[in-house]
């Protein structure tokens, strides 16, 4: 006798075990990758700081040997092709591109302020002596850098 073409199928208790096998799976896996993004954003912030920072220091030593302002202005510093070659980085956090001019004693802080409307903080003093600069993030959310006590930073002090 012949059995149909599609006579056999897995049985319920088959199906069971298989999805609770793939439910342990999920289990393991799953939190492993639960620190990625924060990772990731980390990581961001720091490239994107650096790389500002770095050209901020390029257009100031070019500049001090010309005898001009040191460091630049926040119209310098946004207009592509001045200070960075590229376009300006998006805060990781807000998604925003802009900068806003803040105070030292906000810069020194590192406060967040507007945070829905810019995405960098940058205190810039070419009258002082000798010229002060402070690039740094508009967020307060927390990162997984680890700072000198052994906890870690928030995006604000990196």
């Amino acid at each position: 006798m012949r059995t149909p073409r599609f006579g056999r199928a897995f049985s319920f208790i088959e199906l069971m075990v298989v999805l609770v096998i793939i439910g342990i799976l999920a289990a393991i896996v799953l939190p492993r990758f639960s620190g990625v993004t924060d990772d990731a954003r980390s990581a961001a912030v720091q490239g994107d700081l650096a790389g500002v920072r770095s050209a901020i220091a390029g257009y100031r030593a070019k500049n001090v040997i010309a005898g001009t302002p040191a460091y630049p202005t926040i119209t310098q510093l946004t207009t592509q092709g001045l200070v960075l070659q590229a376009e300006f980085p998006k805060n990781p956090y807000t998604q925003q591109t802009t900068v806003q001019g803040v105070s030292k004693a906000q810069a020194l802080a590192r406060q967040v302020l507007n945070a829905d409307k810019f995405g960098w903080n940058y205190y810039v003093d070419n009258a002082a002596s000798p010229p002060e600069a402070i690039f740094y993030i508009n967020a307060d959310e927390p990162t997984n850098v680890v700072d000198s006590s052994g906890g870690t930073k928030t995006a604000n002090e990196l």
